[in-house]
């Protein structure tokens, strides 16, 4: 089943001998960097294998928040929303934001609980947040029909539209002077005196001294080629969006068994973020200690099985050589069968909440492969080991809300301007340095 239907874009044909910059993936992440680099004046070119905004970052719920967030990325979810306010201006186009509310619905004392903890953990960002009653709740879930212990609600948090945000970014890009690429895959980096000198693209060569590599799920095996270890896995979500409906809460929520988003176009996109599945892969192994505290963390959250993509990995481990096609132009874009019982049963539950869903038709189911790290916090970092290499990736399937910010920071890393929030966090080597995998309670 083919995934949702982008706004089009306009794109660059001619692939230049040279660039200041690089950025390797057109997702929100690489778009969002090269709007940046842009702006500032930096010669960037970004290379897509697929489809801009083709994989996750159209596929996702849309919502756009700094509550439940990792503490370690709340500053950077904080200076994103202040972007997401004004970047409609900023790219003259329409992103679909809005601040609309989100709210984390309470069922059980458990769940408040969680949701005090996590309300002291963010106390000292001044955020808007807090405690609804069963009263408040119903008023904000609008049409509601059921009666809730309450909820932990975000009045300031927002949503956006997927199928817009990436194509609005990538044209205000191009505005600022960005040149981007579809149909062009990276097949790899050269490098001379052990830094980045080139990339080799499907198209030919493009020298450059710097690289960013927004790759979403692609960016273990890209790295894999480059010699670097990026503990990195997938975990498939599945997703639904309704027609048109009446009335209905404006904003976003979630249950354990469903989450909803109002949609511009008046439908709603529900899920449920309870239920991924991970296809066993060859890097399942390689990264098996890594991901052990997830996994305790998690547990039935995400389901393993064998699939296709099991197969197909297994057949892509060896190295290919960059002047042979590889599996970045066998598979232009990730477009995963959903698991539409999950879909429609989210839709169920969703439906006895919100009765006005009821009549509503689905109108598409589709799949999106999330690329995870260990802690399930982003890589956004400079490596020592290969000067001239930034890698903005393992968004965890918060990548959408913090896209914009991610991309300051990015193109911060890759200029040396004063970063927007403070990198450590992201850094790449707390894999590898002895940091311990720090897990974010469950909210």
């Amino acid at each position: 089943m083919p995934g949702p239907v982008l706004d089009p874009i306009e794109t660059d044909h001619i692939l230049p001998k040279k660039a200041g910059v690089v950025v390797i993936g057109g997702g929100i992440i690489g778009t969002s960097t090269a709007l940046f680099l842009a702006e500032r004046g930096v010669d960037v070119v970004l290379c897509e294998k697929g489809a801009l905004g083709g994989e996750q970052s159209s596929r996702n719920w849309g919502w756009v928040r700094v509550m439940g967030r990792d503490r370690r990325e709340i500053p950077l979810a904080i200076e994103s929303l202040k972007i997401w306010d004004g970047l409609d201006a900023r790219v003259s186009g329409q992103t679909g934001f809005r601040r609309s509310g989100i709210l984390y619905i309470s069922q059980t004392e458990t769940d408040i609980a969680n949701r005090d903890a996590w309300l002291k953990l963010a106390q000292a960002h001044g955020l808007d947040t807090r405690q609804i009653g069963p009263d408040e709740t119903a008023a904000v879930m609008l049409g509601s029909g059921q009666r809730y212990k309450g909820a932990l609600y975000t009045p300031s948090d927002g949503r956006a539209e997927p199928q817009k945000a990436v194509p609005a970014i990538a044209a205000g890009a191009r505005r600022a002077g960005a040149r981007i690429l579809t149909g062009c895959a990276v097949r790899g980096i050269e490098r001379n005196a052990g830094r980045v000198s080139a990339v080799i693209t499907e198209k030919g060569r493009i020298e450059t001294s710097a690289v960013v590599l927004a790759g979403g799920a692609w960016s273990r095996l890209f790295c894999k080629g480059l010699g670097i270890r990026l503990p990195q896995l997938k975990v498939r979500n599945s997703v639904l969006r309704t027609g048109a409906v009446n009335r209905g809460p404006d904003g976003a929520g979630a249950t354990a068994t469903f989450a909803y988003r109002k949609r511009l176009d008046g439908g709603y996109t529900i899920a449920n973020g309870g239920i991924n599945m991970h296809a066993l892969v060859p890097d399942s192994f390689a990264f098996f200690r890594e991901f052990q505290p997830a996994r305790k963390a998690e547990g039935d959250a995400v389901q393993l099985s064998l699939s296709a993509r099991s197969w197909q990995e297994l057949f892509e481990i060896a190295a290919v050589s960059l002047d042979r096609p590889g599996a970045f132009e066998r598979h232009r874009i990730l477009d995963p069968k959903p698991d539409g019982r999950a879909a429609l049963n989210a839709l169920r539950a969703a439906t006895e909440a919100l009765p006005v869903l009821r009549d509503a038709k689905v109108e598409q189911v589709w799949a999106g492969l999330i690329d995870v790290t260990p802690d399930a916090v982003p890589v956004i970092s400079t490596l020592d080991g290969l000067p001239g290499l930034v890698i903005a990736t393992g968004f965890s399937g918060h990548g959408f809300g913090i896209g914009p910010g991610a991309g300051h920071l990015t193109a911060d890393l890759v200029t040396g301007n004063t970063p927007i929030v403070d990198p450590a966090p992201f850094r790449f080597s707390r894999f590898s340095d002895g940091t311990p995998i720090e897990i974010a309670p469950r909210v």
